[in-house]
């Protein structure tokens, strides 16, 4: 038996890597089992099997060191086939953007001087550990080398190996989770009875279906109201698997990093069904609903330009779940009529179900580039597939072709292709929004499911907030960025005058909390950490503090844990709309404290 078991979400926060260590852990007992996770911009599952790390691999690729300025002769080819935006010609020489490369070779194929000097470079490390009768494989990604999150995941997924296989997915629906899904036998999308929950699976269903395979529902924190939710999976004709109650006892114990199998004895039963019926309908082949094509209008590509610069709050977070949407919603409700708004969580963007907003203009989102090899044209000499580090190239009777799921459109193919067989096309890989709002002016995106580039939509979000802003003769922008590592959080981040990072107090929260702020402070912006749900693990909110205290970082406040998050979401409403209690009155401080930075003299406002 080689069971490949994914277990996914739409967004983060749904417990996802909570299901999947409980669930590898139960089912270690009776058949062979590996527990892999994917999720290598937030990797947590090591932190609550606790496994004996066993070796190491370093995970290196082939990365533009620097150009050779006497070889270059200064042509640009190199900066017209960059399909990431990572080459500029600035006084008189070519700059290399690292954040935004990919790896994918096409420079250095297109200079005619050859002056690119190529260098392997470490993007990760694969750890591989055992607790008991469970082996735990686990990837974690370099700060600042969001691009390269596929490749990573790629390299983890080389331990699947015979047994049942234990994929802890990344969240969202955009090419780590693709990457992550793609070939399984059965994906498990977990999802909690909320607006935002449910808005997400409907994504993450799009996507699995996307990729042939039809997948099963777990929901988690039953019992605040799934309606909704059920209603959504028996119009889709979608299995629901499981329920696992809302239980605050659940959330303690992880925010302890422990297993609740271990801990809660009734939720091993619990686990040992599920583990069960999971195994069985991944040994079943089930056929996927057919996804409809998507209509696209016409297509006009269009600018957005402005003048001067917003200044500009962003809030993030290292993993999802942590409130950040929440509590931008709050903000927004509190800021004053100088403010623009912009949600830049473009795979699983929420924050526009709490605005309500009116729409005033919308359009397509041309992501870059997609290709696709002319078999007439294909004589299968094979350098197309010899010069792709994406493994998206493959061969077939004699024949070659494209997979789109692997494929990250560098076009390398196309440039080493002498017979014309590459067709290359505009690919559009989502919308944008403006908008109107109670709160004021409001930019969001939606990139559809699958897709990739969304660090290059987030931008075009920010492009159009800044817009919006001088359109509207706002001064001020808040934004509510993408949690986690990659280039949505990479480009939310750019340009940003002040970072508020949303923390928990839960193992996973600070290991995540502790990364994130890494790469804040690697692009040399200031940012303060909020504590949220600080009630739920007092001893590691004062840790929290500790921390931020020897590394001279503000914390603007502490949260309590309050479910009229979720009673105000299903209204869609911001908490500080719909009651007035101790917790909003802290938010309200809060915000006050954040909102003080914009009369400091690094904002020149």
């Amino acid at each position: 038996m080689r069971l490949k078991i994914a277990i996914s979400s739409g967004k983060g926060g749904t417990g996802k890597t909570f299901v999947a260590t409980n669930l590898a852990k139960v089912l270690s007992k009776d058949y062979k089992t590996r527990y892999i996770d994917c999720d290598v911009e937030e990797p947590n599952g090591f932190l609550f099997l606790k496994p004996e790390i066993i070796s190491e691999e370093e995970i290196k690729i082939l990365l533009p060191s620097y150009v050779d300025e006497k070889k270059c002769i200064g042509c640009k080819r190199c900066i017209e086939v960059c399909n990431y935006n990572a080459l500029a010609f600035i006084k008189g020489k070519v700059m290399i953007f690292k954040e935004l490369c990919h790896g994918c070779g096409a420079c250095k194929l297109a200079c005619p001087q050859d002056a690119f000097v190529e260098e392997e470079k470490r993007i990760g490390v694969i750890k591989k550990g055992r607790t008991s009768n469970l082996e735990v494989y686990f990837g974690i990604l370099e700060i600042t080398e969001g691009t390269k999150t596929p490749r990573l995941v790629r390299k983890v997924k080389e331990y699947i190996d015979e047994g049942i296989n234990i994929l802890d997915s990344p969240p969202g629906t955009t090419c780590p989770v693709v990457e992550t899904v793609r070939d399984c036998d059965l994906c498990v999308l977990v999802s909690d009875p909320t607006p935002f929950g449910l808005n997400d699976l409907k994504l993450a269903v799009e996507m699995a279906r996307s990729l042939s395979l039809e997948p099963v529902v777990l929901i988690n924190r039953a019992g605040i109201d799934e309606g909704d939710i059920k209603k959504y999976c028996e119009e889709e004709n979608l299995e629901i698997i499981g329920e696992i109650p809302n239980d605050l006892e659940i959330a303690k114990v992880y925010s302890q990093g422990e297993l609740v199998i271990e801990k809660i004895r009734n939720y091993r039963k619990i686990f040992e069904e599920l583990g069960e019926k999971i195994i069985k309908r991944a040994e079943k082949k089930r056929i996927p609903k057919k996804v409809e094509k998507r209509k696209i209008e016409k297509i006009m590509e269009k600018k957005f330009p402005s003048s001067k610069k917003l200044k500009e709050i962003v809030v993030i977070s290292g993993k999802g779940g942590t409130g950040k949407t929440s509590l931008v919603a709050c903000f927004s409700a509190l800021a004053d009529k100088d403010f623009v708004f912009s949600d830049c969580d473009v795979d699983a963007s929420d924050l526009y179900l709490i605005f309500s907003p009116q729409l005033k203009e919308k359009g397509y989102f041309i992501g870059g580039y997609e290709f696709e090899i002319d078999s007439d044209k294909c004589k299968g000499c094979g350098k197309c597939e010899e010069v792709c580090r994406f493994e998206a190239v493959f061969k077939k009777e004699n024949k070659y072709f494209i997979e789109p799921s692997l494929c990250e459109g560098c076009g390398a193919c196309s440039l080493v292709c002498e017979f014309d067989a590459i067709k290359k096309q505009k690919k559009v890989c989502g919308e944008y929004f403006l908008a109107s709002s109670r709160f004021g002016p409001f930019s969001f995106a939606k990139l559809f499911p699958g897709e990739e580039n969304s660090g290059k939509l987030v931008s075009w979000v920010k492009e159009i907030q800044t817009y919006l802003g001088e359109k509207e003769k706002k001064e001020k922008a808040l934004s509510d960025g993408s949690p986690g590592l990659g280039c949505p959080v990479i480009s939310s981040l750019a340009g940003a005058d002040y970072v508020v990072v949303v923390a928990e107090p839960t193992v996973s929260g600070i290991h995540d909390m502790e990364r994130v702020l890494r790469l804040v402070y690697h692009f040399n912006l200031p940012g303060a950490v909020i504590i949220n749900k600080y009630d739920l693990n007092k001893k590691l909110s004062d840790y929290i503090k500790e921390f931020c205290k020897v590394n001279n970082i503000e914390v603007l406040g502490e949260i309590p844990y309050d479910e009229n998050f979720i009673f105000a979401q299903k209204k869609f409403l911001s908490l500080v709309e719909y009651i007035d209690n101790k917790t909003t009155e802290i938010i309200k401080g809060i915000w006050k404290k954040i909102y003080s930075y914009f009369k400091d003299a690094h904002l020149s406002l």
